[in-house]
């Protein structure tokens, strides 16, 4: 959600699962996220579309439309990049004991936002995580982390960590609430370390259609790189 440093993970939080959708369904998003640092930047609207393609794989593609505006500078606003990527779910969860799921997300960021407007990072950058996830009983966990690619010849940019833990309980047969801690090392030369928080709540309309929120802050450095955060979407699911 710190554009352009970083993408759109398992909604509504930074952090991701292993589990990719089941073969033959799909995942449709219509969402915006963004923070406040200062200034303002995110997604209004982005879409997103998973598909479980094979066995224990999903296909993955989020389309923005971004914006961007400094505190002294006019807001701009326009297409941004693109999301491509695929989950694999390697490890299955042992329901009776410790073991849990484990699976990868690779995501590729495709330089199609204008990079001079601050709509994109001007350069292809890709993730590269291991995620784990245990259930028990009404509540669940999961995160992980990974590595960001993310240098270029002509920028500051630099690679990074991401590293991220959600907690969740189902709280009635609709609705669910959970947090998350994550914690990024700086995606810039000179730049600072950032840790945060989520709150989040995912609400099931009925069995297709599902809206998912969260909002959040930093703890380290927030005033810098996150004084405030938010995730809003509306999720169909179907075959």
């Amino acid at each position: 959600m710190l554009l352009p440093g970083s993408a759109i993970a398992g909604s509504p939080f930074r952090t991701d699962d292993p589990e990719p959708v089941p073969l033959g369904h799909y995942e449709f998003y219509a969402f915006s996220t963004g923070v406040l640092n200062g200034g303002a930047s995110g997604f209004l609207p982005a879409f997103e579309f998973n598909y479980g393609l094979i066995p224990e794989v999903q296909l993955h593609i989020v389309a923005p439309v971004a914006f961007h505006g400094a505190s002294d500078e006019p807001m701009h606003y326009g297409y941004g990049d693109t999301e491509l990527g695929f989950k694999y779910r390697f490890i299955q969860e042992d329901k009776n004991g410790w073991i849990p799921q484990v699976g990868t997300f690779p995501l590729l960021e495709v330089p199609t936002g204008d990079e001079s407007r601050n709509l994109g990072a001007g350069h292809i950058r890709a993730f590269l995580p291991i995620w784990l996830q245990k259930g028990f009983g009404e509540w669940t966990t999961y995160g992980g982390g990974g590595y960001w690619i993310n240098h270029a010849a002509v920028t500051d940019d630099r690679d990074y960590w991401f590293f991220g833990w959600v907690l969740q309980r189902k709280i009635t047969d609709k609705l669910t609430l959970g947090g998350e801690i994550f914690h990024q090392t700086a995606n810039k030369i000179g730049g600072k370390d950032s840790t945060g928080f989520n709150i989040g709540a995912l609400y099931d309309i009925d069995e297709h259609r599902h809206v998912i929120f969260s909002a959040g802050r930093g703890i380290q450095n927030a005033s810098e790189t996150n004084r405030f955060s938010w995730y809003i979407g509306y999720q169909i699911t179907g075959r």
